[in-house]
């Protein structure tokens, strides 16, 4: 099958389990025929754009997260750039949105410069986990190993979990809240038990 048609398709099936969505659901939301949908997510459909901005609509996202290899979905918020929303006596900053069902788990982490097992990456969580890591305090190299961010105080990113990936503090000791989003497995996937994902891990 054509790259182009394997990435949409990918994506497409993925988002769609993510929130829990059959094929003709999805189908009926974003104004298609189920076959035609079920054409795309086999990677045998050749979707117009018209096609993908349906889907893209009906399932909540830009039309870039269809169209995007996974691995290129990471976002850095960084924190003297951001916007604060005003709402009477509180202001509000939006780092991240999450989709569909599954786990979702919230954690704090002290980093150490010279931490045990600094040097070695995390193991890849479940397909499709996503990682929300907000810095508190100090200054982090994370993320993807192949492609791992410098973030310092204040700053967000956004990158997959489901690859190896590392947890670096550039200062003496530096503080972190990661969300951690893990898909809901489907039924007959044969898709791994959602465990801890950091739980049993130091860091």
């Amino acid at each position: 099958m054509p790259q182009g048609n394997a990435v949409v398709a990918r994506n497409v099936r993925l988002l769609r389990e993510q929130r829990g969505l059959s094929l003709a659901e999805l189908a009926r939301r974003a104004g298609l025929a189920k076959q035609t949908l079920s054409n795309l997510e086999q990677g045998t459909g050749n979707p117009t754009v018209d096609t993908l901005f349906s889907i893209a609509t009906a399932l909540g996202v830009p039309v870039t997260r269809l169209v995007a290899e996974r691995e290129q979905v990471i976002t850095v918020q960084r924190g003297d750039e951001v916007v604060w929303e005003q709402h009477g006596r509180y202001e509000s900053r939006s780092l991240d949105h999450i989709y569909g069902s599954g786990v979702i788990e919230n954690y704090v982490v002290r980093i150490g410069r010279h931490s045990d097992g600094a040097d070695m990456p995390s193991e890849p969580h479940p397909v499709g986990t996503l990682e929300h890591l907000y810095v508190i305090s100090g200054k982090v190299r994370v993320g993807p190993v192949d492609s791992p961010l410098e973030l310092d105080e204040g700053d967000f990113a956004r990158y997959p979990g489901d690859r190896p990936h590392v947890y670096e503090s550039l200062a003496d000791e530096s503080l972190v809240h990661i969300v951690v989003s893990v898909p809901r497995v489907q039924p007959g996937t044969g898709g791994t038990n959602l465990a801890r994902t950091h739980g049993n891990e130091r860091r």
